[in-house]
């Protein structure tokens, strides 16, 4: 598969499909090429107008990691992609990778043409505080080289039962998930850098690009709250909530949506 030389030599894997307009995919916690069967259609639906990139994140898949982290390092790895597809893009951010696509659109609001972004995890009513200890413990068991565990923490904190990550981890789908661990920490970073306050952060004012901020009605509680929270710290933000959408969106009934979004820079809501 094809790769991109990060700034600081990481690589990065890809692939594309589909001619047009370049958009590209940032997956959240756990997402990768080998283990993502949702983002296809995704990819096949939109593929008719546009050129659509996915690839996988540092330290997963394809995709090598250099140490020490930041969030800024994964902006350069978008930055990577654009720059060697022409320069500029459409984004979508899943989860936390929404996070991820709208730290990229504030550090390069020329490069990036639109963004949309689908339930962005964050919880207004948990303290900043929260937030970071979440990081810090997660950071802890990285340190430690504890993948199995760090995995593990998460898929119980998002409502897997015991007996069911137990099941989980004796299936052949497990090392797939295992084999990521680590880089749960680096979702918790973006997280808790964009948790470092009451109100969102003042740097995302600089995505002055069109922003389509996404939830569905049938998701955690928090979901809408925490995406009302994104959309209030935009200056071109635009709110809308999906019918009988989960946070494991339909691909194929969010596609049609984000191909009207990139194409107008709005949608109409009725």
């Amino acid at each position: 598969m094809p790769q991109v030389i990060s700034r600081d030599g990481t690589h990065i894997g890809y692939e594309r499909q589909g001619s047009g307009p370049l958009v590209i995919l940032v997956g959240g916690a756990t997402q990768y090429r080998a283990v993502d069967m949702r983002t296809p259609n995704m990819v096949q639906a939109l593929a008719s107008d546009f050129t659509v990139v996915t690839f996988d994140r540092r330290g997963r898949g394809e995709s090598n990691d250099t140490w020490p982290y930041a969030v800024e390092r994964e902006v350069e790895d978008i930055a990577a992609l654009m720059d060697a597809m022409g320069g500029e893009a459409y984004l979508f951010g899943m989860s936390s990778g929404a996070v991820l696509a709208l730290e990229a659109a504030a550090i390069l609001p020329r490069a990036v043409k639109a963004l949309a972004l689908y339930e962005p995890p964050i919880d207004p009513a948990r303290s900043a505080a929260s937030y970071q200890q979440d990081h810090a413990e997660m950071a802890e068991l990285a340190a430690e080289g504890k993948g199995r565990e760090m995995m593990s923490n998460f898929l119980g904190s998002v409502g897997m039962s015991p007996e069911a990550l137990a099941g989980f981890q004796q299936s052949p789908s497990w090392p797939a998930f295992e084999a990521v661990g680590l880089t749960i920490e680096h979702d918790y970073r973006i997280l808790a850098d964009a948790r470092q306050g009451d109100t969102p952060p003042e740097r995302w004012q600089n995505a002055i690009m069109p922003v389509l901020v996404i939830d569905g009605d049938k998701s955690f509680p928090f979901m809408a709250a925490g995406a009302d929270w994104v959309a209030s710290g935009l200056h071109n933000g635009q709110r809308i909530t999906l019918a009988d959408q989960s946070h494991d969106v339909d691909p194929l009934v969010l596609a049609p949506l984000l191909n009207v979004f990139f194409q107008m820079g709005s949608v109409v809501v009725h």
